[in-house]
């Protein structure tokens, strides 16, 4: 502060000489008013700086994040050259080293809190440029909910850290501070216990992404649509028509099934015929069902294989895979072929088994069947 104390007294004693006013408060007010003055100008320098220069340099990149950054910062950055000019004005005012230590304070902590603010104001540039990357992708953003609180939960960080700040330049002990505040969070865990579980395991869903709104999943017997995530709980709108609303915290903890993510669906099933088939017949199955299939767009086949020799039939297991992860279409698919094959069979004469049993009775030439 030399600078401005040299600042006042050169205006106190250029008064006395021109012989104005011997009273060095004037020359003290003098010097004030242009370091206030100054600041105005150099704010309003670097507030064109960020307007004209800078904002152009930005535009000419392939990102829209650092245009959005200078437009959500030149204006606090003006204020806050101001604010350092005016605690510098102030300064010069040597009738007012009385109450420096408060001057030094409110100053001190209206810079610092204004940093916080600029700083408050970059994350949300980040979190808008994050949600609209996600879009530009053709990505399902996360729930608006927990971007809110997510976004309310940075700048609380960061407001707390700019209180400490505040007091540690000011000299104040913060060990009871940071008793206080670790007494307190404990105390708030345990009151909040279920809540913050299913506030962090919402994080964990932002973070992880095991599945996002409009996701068919599947939890133990429940399967349906995802609805709405927030912070608390997960809604699922169930194929039975009802709305399942399960805790963040008890989804995570179960096995998800998310087919909403199965770009290629493996579909295995078994078909029997009846053991009096011939054995000619029973080696055409293969080529009528790979035929049957092939038909399909959506399908190709994987194998197709005599298994076994069964209770009642003569099975057949056949696995092919659908190029698509919609449900219905699957069902769809798996009719056509089961029609294919009925009709196939029928023209060949083969008989599809169904569940019988033959009883045989010693000393006699009665079977049941």
């Amino acid at each position: 502060m030399n600078i401005t104390i040299n600042l006042g007294e050169f205006f106190t004693q250029f008064l006395q000489e021109k012989n104005i006013t011997s009273d060095p408060m004037i020359g003290q007010v003098i010097a004030a008013c242009i370091l206030f003055i100054l600041a105005v100008i150099i704010g309003w320098i670097v507030f064109h700086l960020f307007e004209h220069y800078f904002s152009k340099w930005a535009k000419k990149t392939k990102t829209t994040i650092d245009d959005e950054i200078i437009k959500n910062i030149k204006r606090p950055i003006y204020f806050l050259v101001i604010l350092i000019g005016s605690w510098t004005a102030v300064d010069q005012l040597v009738f007012l080293d009385v109450y420096l230590v408060y001057t030094n304070f409110i100053f001190l902590s209206l810079e610092i809190l204004l940093v916080a603010y600029i700083i408050t104001r970059v994350i949300n540039v980040l979190l808008a440029w994050y949600v609209e990357r996600k879009i530009k992708k053709k990505e399902k953003p996360v729930s608006v909910n927990i971007l809110v609180v997510f976004r309310k939960l940075l700048h609380a960080v960061v407001y707390i850290f700019a209180f400490l700040t505040i007091l540690y330049v000011s000299r104040i002990d913060l060990s009871g501070a940071l008793v206080g505040l670790g007494v307190g969070g404990i105390a708030i865990a345990f009151a909040l216990q279920s809540v913050l579980s299913d506030a962090f395991s919402a994080f964990s869903i932002f973070f992880d992404r095991p599945f996002e709104i409009g996701d068919f999943i599947v939890i133990g017997d429940d399967a349906g649509t995802v609805t709405h995530i927030s912070m608390k709980s997960t809604r699922i709108k169930l194929l039975r028509g009802e709305e399942l609303v399960i805790s963040n915290r008890a989804i995570l903890d179960k096995n998800i099934h998310n087919y909403k993510k199965l770009k290629k669906r493996r579909i295995v099933f078994t078909i029997g015929v009846t053991y009096g088939t011939p054995i000619e017949k029973l080696r055409k199955i293969e080529s009528m069902i790979r035929e049957i299939i092939g038909n399909c767009k959506l399908c190709e086949v994987d194998r197709i294989h005599f298994r076994e020799f069964g209770a009642f039939s003569l099975n057949f297991e056949v696995v092919y895979f659908i190029d698509s992860s919609d449900y219905n279409k699957y069902m769809d698919i798996q009719q056509q072929i089961n029609f294919g094959i009925a009709e196939a069979f029928e023209k060949e004469g083969i008989e599809i088994a169904f569940p019988t049993q033959t009883i045989f009775l010693e000393n006699s030439n009665v079977k049941i069947t």
